[in-house]
């Protein structure tokens, strides 16, 4: 056995951004967690330089987010670490849930096939991290460790940032600024913005438990067990052996005391019930916290991740949320900086977003108040809920030890078309994708890997389309600049068929088991626009040229 050990990154003197008057960035990321480091990623691939601050010198201590929901692998696909975050964390589709020693209740996040992705990916933080940080330097990011951000000025053009070092202090600006830098954000307090909602009166343990067990890879949460009576525990395994177990301890309890390991040894040994070897890797006290800023955007700094919101743990809502947070900002973003879209475009990301932590916030609540009942009243129709849903299916639906992280429909996002025409199944306006198997170029391969990380065209046929169908396509796809000295936004084209098709200066996916065409309604003619962070935009039977660039405008604010 053996806990982790943490590797030190090397200190650089900010010799290099020294000046007077002080040096402008373009784009600087407070905040070397795993939704800061993905920001920075996405940034290296959007072509846009980045510079990272960071006040540590090491990835985080402790396991902390450990459960990676289907929607954040597919983000972290297209940042390049998708693979190595499944082929070393552990994959899991099944949760159970317990009253005492009785199932009550399961479920499988991954219902139907044809899905490249599990429901979850349990994995470390401190793995994502290192993952994100070797990611992020080999695609040219400047990540400058032991530099903390202790003052920042708001323009109206920039930002200017105050730098602590070990080699004294330094001023430098930003065009544009993210702040990553985590649920107590000393960014946000420096520049007194709010954070509101609701602090729960509980408290959990946390326990990083290193031991050899041969229990499954799934979700298993326990209300009122005998090992720990009227209280709940939640167990998942992480890669490395390494298990995390959740405690309710009550308002009441010490955090001080309840972390020393004489406290926390007999809990852990009462729960395995035999005499088996474990070590503790890590052990922490956390109190339940639903809230939300007010804004995301405030001028030219933008926050991201748990600086801009916070919820409970059930439901591995926060990284989740927060990698979807880079994933529609940094595109947008992007356009902004290369011109290609007025600031405007960035009121969308704050919008959506709260839009997506309001969501998140509010099953986030309705998970904390099922699990800790704060009266009689509750803690008996609970209980009564709990005792129904090993017999009755109703029930069931109302059981709700953590609902687990999806993805938010942005069904009212401004960058929306609505629909003219009649659709069946999810793929709406706002929705994010539904990936499939395909086949490109005879090769076996994923949906969501083809469309990528631009804006795409996607035109279902039968057939090899005609000269003026492809035509269509091709104007579609080159459009002219939506700005003024602005470059051309360029649009990926793309055609779904149903066998292989020699179609020159177009890629061909071949829907090998209907899967794409039974999720997005695809008929002949029927064409989807589709964001770069995988949202569809707009939709239509038939498809239109001129169609498709209104909509690519709107989706730009252009």
């Amino acid at each position: 056995m053996g806990a982790h050990v943490n590797p030190i990154y090397p200190y650089k003197a900010p010799t290099d951004l020294r000046a007077t008057p002080p040096l402008r960035k373009p784009l600087i990321v407070i905040g070397a967690g795993p939704v800061g480091l993905a920001a920075a990623v996405d940034a290296r691939l959007q072509g846009l330089p980045v510079l990272v601050l960071d006040d540590d010198k090491t990835v985080s201590v402790g396991s902390r987010a450990v459960c990676y929901a289907k929607r954040a692998l597919e983000v972290l696909d297209r940042l390049g670490v998708g693979q190595p975050v499944c082929e070393l964390g552990v994959s899991w589709n099944v949760g159970r849930t317990f009253l005492d020693e009785q199932e009550v209740y399961q479920f499988n996040l991954v219902p139907e096939p044809g899905h490249k992705r599990p429901g979850m990916v349990n994995l470390q933080q401190y793995h994502i991290e290192e993952m994100l940080i070797a990611r992020a330097l080999e695609l040219g990011a400047d990540i400058r460790w032991q530099h903390k951000v202790t003052a920042v000025t708001r323009h109206d053009d920039h930002a200017t940032l105050t730098v602590e070092t070990p080699d004294g202090s330094f001023e430098i600006e930003a065009d544009w600024l993210v702040v990553a830098d985590g649920a107590r954000s000393p960014i946000r307090r420096h520049l007194g913005l709010d954070i509101e909602g609701r602090v729960f009166q509980d408290r959990f343990l946390i326990a990083d438990v290193i031991m050899k067990a041969d229990y499954p890879a799934e979700r298993w949460f326990w209300f009122d067990p005998p090992f720990h009576p009227n209280q709940s525990v939640l167990l998942h395994k992480q890669s490395n052996n390494v298990w995390r177990i959740d405690f309710q301890l009550g308002w009441d309890a010490d955090p001080e005391e309840e972390k020393k390991p004489e406290k926390v040894i007999p809990r852990l040994q009462a729960m395995l019930g035999d005499d088996r070897p474990f070590e503790l890797e890590w052990v922490s006290i956390y109190t339940f916290q639903c809230r939300r800023m007010t804004d995301f955007r405030h001028g030219r700094i933008l926050f991201v991740g748990d600086a801009a919101h916070q919820v409970s743990p059930f439901g591995a809502r926060g990284a989740n949320s927060g990698f979807q947070d880079a994933d529609d900002l940094m595109w947008k973003l992007a356009l902004v900086i290369q011109g290609q879209a007025p600031e405007r475009l960035l009121d969308t990301y704050a919008l959506d977003r709260q839009f997506a932590a309001d969501e998140n916030i509010m099953n986030s609540t309705r998970s904390t108040d099922f699990i800790t009942p704060k009266s009689r009243t509750s803690k008996t129709f609970r209980n009564q809920v709990l005792a129904l849903a090993k017999h009755h299916p109703f029930a069931r639906k109302l059981v709700n030890s953590g609902r687990l992280s999806v993805p938010s429909f942005l069904t009212s996002s401004l960058l929306n078309t609505p629909d003219a025409e009649a659709f069946e199944g999810n793929m709406v306006p706002g929705a994010p994708m539904d990936d499939a198997p395909v086949q490109v170029a005879g090769q076996d391969a994923w949906l969501l890997d083809q469309v990528g990380n631009r804006f795409a065209c996607l035109l279902f046929a039968d057939a090899a389309p005609s000269a003026e169908v492809l035509a269509q396509l091709h104007a579609s796809c080159r459009s002219a600049p939506l700005r003024a000295n602005g470059e051309p936004l360029q649009v990926m084209p793309l055609i779904v068929a149903t066998r292989p098709l020699d179609i020159p200066g177009v890629k061909v996916i071949v829907d090998t088991q209907g899967w794409v065409a039974k999720r997005y309604d695809g008929k002949a003619g029927t064409t989807y626009l589709l964001r770069p962070d995988q949202h569809v935009v707009a939709r239509w039977r038939q498809l239109d040229s001129a169609k498709v660039q209104q909509a690519l405008a709107r989706a730009t604010c252009n």
